[in-house]
């Protein structure tokens, strides 16, 4: 089975490219994030037409968050958190593999910037509101995988230039640090656990020729429970969306499970 996560920046803006993107690498299940359209607006019929079905929780041009899947997926909860903005950042469900249940959990975590503001605040008190409630959702079912945009840095490997975000909320040793509590709750960084010193990303950002220097930032995480670490086959970052006419700012992060 293959997940995928991929903040699209609009989903009907990249229909054609996600449509794209389907048929060459055909994901079993494709986490979206930032799809920026209410449900009734979300391209249902493009998907459905490539044998997937979707779940949506969206919000009128801003945030959302989509599950497009071959696969049936059981208890879908869009109100996992009590976001105090009420915005449209995290959807839930339920798959089962074999005789197990697995938590699937797609986020999109609040960018942050500037640092010093509401904005910043609000992120902390979602990482906050997020960890409390995996803690509790482990207790319950410790096969989860949680998969998304976290706009978190972990660590200076992970962008091209450290040191000119030292002061960005996606990089701050605060918002860091909570990265780090989700993963001491029992989780693994999917991507360095394969991967402990090579440098990729998933962001790159539209100015300054970014994609062409390869000025990125790895963002876009799979968090998978210990339970699950023999179940995981590899994972990949794709890049070659990021490559194509009218691309999304990310690329996609494969998860390969057996």
């Amino acid at each position: 089975m293959k997940i995928s996560t991929w903040n699209v920046n609009s989903v009907r803006a990249r229909i054609s490219n996600i449509v794209n993107y389907i048929k060459i690498y055909t994901p079993d299940i494709l986490m979206l994030q930032e799809i920026k359209t209410e449900e009734k607006n979300f391209p249902f019929n493009e998907f459905k037409n490539l044998g997937y079905i979707c779940y949506v929780f969206g919000q009128k041009s801003y945030n959302g968050v989509a599950f497009v899947t071959k696969k049936k997926i059981g208890d879908i909860n869009i109100k996992f958190i009590n976001d105090p903005k009420d915005q449209s950042r995290i959807i839930t469900g339920s798959i089962k593999n074999k005789s197990q249940i697995i938590k699937i959990i797609n986020i999109y975590v609040p960018n942050g910037n500037p640092v010093g503001t509401d904005k910043f605040e609000y992120k902390k008190k979602w990482l906050d509101l997020f960890t409390k409630k995996i803690e509790k959702t482990l207790s319950e079912n410790n096969n989860i995988i949680i998969g998304g945009d976290f706009n978190i840095i972990p660590e200076e490997i992970d962008v091209f230039d450290s040191k000119k975000y030292e002061n960005d909320a996606l990089f701050k040793l605060e918002i860091r640090k909570k990265f780090r509590e989700i993963i001491n709750l029992g989780f693994n960084d999917i991507y360095r656990y394969f991967n402990s010193k090579r440098i990729e990303f998933t962001f790159w950002d539209y100015m300054s020729s970014s994609w062409q220097k390869n000025h990125g930032m790895r963002i876009d995480h799979f968090l998978v429970s210990n339970s699950l670490l023999n179940n995981i086959k590899n994972i990949e970052i794709n890049k070659k969306p990021r490559a194509k006419l009218k691309p999304s700012d990310h690329t996609p992060v494969e998860l390969e499970i057996n």
